[in-house]
């Protein structure tokens, strides 16, 4: 009885996502160097990966719900982005983690998307918690994703952008406001659409 009650709650757990406060969730740690890769390892893999530079965070985002004043560096190297600072384009900012399954499925649909709406919309990921950053930017190659990239190593974007666990995404104005957060995984590529169409007000 026991173990069959442990069972259905194992089952629970895993079919609701990957939650960031799990016992087995790696830690990023801290450090300017990670571990397991030299910086110049994570700069020749980002180059193999093909992931875009990390955007200018010129502009200020302000008034409810804006974007927080908080800095992050990017990941495989590259300029830090002040996520207060991505206004001027409506813009889906993706919370995810290589060792995060549903966070692995939904990847290429947000890459898929990326390509589509090219210039009208910005795609920003931003991996969280990765004990190994090398495996989030060989995960990203695989799965066609060249947006750029924000790494956060201690969980510091948790309260500010109000996540729960992984994946999430977070649908921000040109204004620099987020309108809305999607705190489940995109099962298909119209999901995405759907999304973008009636959060952002872009087609694609």
């Amino acid at each position: 009885m026991i173990r069959t009650l442990a069972a259905a709650i194992l089952l629970a757990a895993l079919v609701a996502g990957c939650g960031a406060d799990d016992p087995a969730t790696p830690s990023f740690g801290g450090g300017s160097e990670p571990p397991g890769a030299s910086l110049d390892d994570l700069a020749e893999l980002k180059a193999e990966a093909n992931i875009e530079d990390c955007p200018s965070s010129a502009g200020t985002a302000s008034g409810k719900d804006a974007l927080p004043d908080l800095e992050l560096d990017c990941l495989g190297g590259g300029r830090a982005v002040r996520l207060s600072g991505l206004t001027g384009m409506p813009t889906v900012i993706n919370l995810w983690a290589s060792w995060c399954e549903p966070c692995r499925k939904e990847l290429p649909l947000l890459a898929k998307a990326d390509r589509e709406y090219a210039e009208r919309v910005r795609f920003i990921g931003i991996d969280v918690a990765d004990t190994a950053p090398e495996s989030a930017l060989r995960l990203a190659q695989a799965s066609g994703v060249t947006y750029p990239q924000l790494v956060d190593r201690g969980g510091r974007t948790r309260a500010p952008l109000r996540y729960m666990g992984l994946p999430q995404t977070v649908f921000v104005d040109e204004q620099g406001r987020m309108v809305f957060t999607e705190r489940t995984p995109f099962r298909s590529y119209a999901d995405v659409t759907a999304a973008i169409r009636r959060h952002l007000g872009v087609t694609p």
